[in-house]
């Protein structure tokens, strides 16, 4: 199970994606009204904290291609590019890292588009209001046909509910933000991300209720 910690906002919490070997790390840029925006220079100065087997993903909202251009020639090296919000065809034929189409469950009627599409290398399956902690019906995404690229899961996970989350759909991985930060002040909660990580992972092929080949 590959395990995305998404919204950094300081150089400490790189290490602990080290410490608890998290798969990818997400940094919310070029949204300001995210409480997790940071700029470009702050993801470079946490990227550069980061593991070099931990991937560096860029989130974006409905991006420009001047911003995807200065995504794509940062220090900070990103691995790929998580977009929400619109995406028009011509704009992803311009990208040149690889796209993590994110999904909310109110316009899964593009997935086809994205599905044929070589630039897209991977989906992340959100709630309506991505970041907001909020779950979702997981049923609503259970039928989703599997076709070799990254299928993660997000959406208010956290550590009490993502061992259930995932036996259910079997995901490649699962992303969370908000479950894993502190209740009384802002930033991420390194017991939270061991919670996190540790029951992800008691989650193996053999122990999702509803696998997909």
């Amino acid at each position: 199970m590959k395990i995305k910690i998404c919204g950094l906002t300081r150089v400490e919490e790189a290490a602990y994606l080290n410490q608890y070997q998290v798969d990818f790390a997400g940094f919310v840029l070029f949204h300001p009204k995210s409480k997790r925006n940071i700029t470009i220079e702050q993801a470079e100065m946490i990227a550069q904290a980061l593991d070099m087997a931990v991937k560096r993903v860029a989130v974006v909202v409905s991006p420009s291609l001047q911003q995807i251009r200065q995504i794509e020639a940062s220090a900070a090296r990103f691995d790929y590019i998580q977009v929400h919000g619109a995406l028009p065809g011509e704009l992803l034929e311009q990208f040149q890292l690889p796209v993590l189409r994110a999904f909310n469950v109110m316009d899964m009627g593009n997935y086809s588009f994205y599905h044929a599409s070589d630039k897209v290398s991977g989906y992340v399956f959100d709630a309506a209001e991505p970041g907001s902690g909020k779950t979702f019906d997981w049923n609503l995404v259970s039928q989703i046909p599997r076709d070799g690229k990254l299928f993660l899961l997000a959406g208010g996970l956290n550590p009490g509910n993502v061992w259930e989350a995932a036996s259910i759909l079997c995901p490649d991985g699962v992303d969370v933000s908000s479950g894993v930060e502190y209740e009384d002040k802002p930033g991420k909660d390194p017991e939270k991300i061991q919670r996190f990580v540790q029951n992800s992972r008691k989650v193996t092929i053999h122990g999702c209720s509803n696998h997909y080949a």
